[in-house]
């Protein structure tokens, strides 16, 4: 495996880390819909000028699906980013858990530690079927958005404020009916470390993994065939 590679899955997985820690630790100590929609948005925007010029800031195994449907990344490298991203949020998760096991005010029994969910877990208890179609919609925008932004050099030096800015977007409808996953790897970091006291998140976590990377694919195609001529 080449350096610079090593270099890309790096800074994959340690973007994702950053993204699941900030925007999952807003949610645990604030619970403010705008401030955690901000707090994921933000962390994009930053982790695209610090490991954009890097590995181009995917963070996300949905946006790594997009680029892939659409040339953009080659298997091999997408595959690695993937399992880098799980890997960098899991590790944010991580870090998350210790860091409210240190605070009195948290208590580890109902902390959700910014987990996914549907009916129970949903503050609006929306059912799983309405779980599902709410992620694969919203990470259809938000992947859109980041391969329209992407596409041409005119647009790309714009786009770690776009994607941010979307993904801002998409977190203040989704925060309310899922806790917005978009993201494979934000959710399933949480949702292991809130097992140690509830496994239901755990087991609700298939929904945001599949609904996203469905929601991704219909972009990445979508994309594909909608895109100027200017972007081939």
């Amino acid at each position: 495996m080449e350096p610079e590679s090593i270099k890309k899955y790096i800074a994959e997985a340690f973007g994702t880390m950053v993204l699941t820690l900030v925007g999952c630790g807003t949610a645990v100590v604030t619970g403010n819909v705008v401030a955690i929609a901000l707090a994921f948005g933000l962390s994009v925007v930053a982790m695209a000028y610090c490991i954009g010029p890097i590995s181009g800031c995917h963070i996300n195994p949905a946006i790594t699906v997009g680029m892939l449907i659409n040339g953009r990344i080659e298997k091999n490298d997408a595959i690695f980013y993937i399992v880098a991203q799980f890997i960098g949020g899991i590790i944010g998760a991580l870090l998350l858990w210790i860091i409210c096991g240190q605070m009195d005010v948290i208590d580890m029994a109902t902390c959700g530690l910014g987990t996914n969910g549907y009916g129970d877990l949903s503050a609006t208890k929306i059912t799983l079927f309405g779980a599902i179609i709410v992620e694969i919609l919203l990470t259809a925008f938000f992947v859109l958005a980041a391969l329209g932004v992407t596409s041409t050099k005119a647009t790309a030096a714009q786009g770690g404020i776009v994607i941010g800015l979307a993904l801002v977007l998409v977190h203040l409808m989704g925060i309310g009916l899922t806790g917005t996953s978009v993201n494979p790897a934000r959710s399933l970091g949480p949702a292991i470390f809130r097992a140690f006291e509830d496994t239901m998140a755990l087991e609700q976590v298939w929904v945001f993994i599949l609904a996203p990377i469905i929601g991704a694919v219909i972009a990445g195609f979508l994309w594909k065939y909608l895109k100027p001529a200017e972007c081939e």
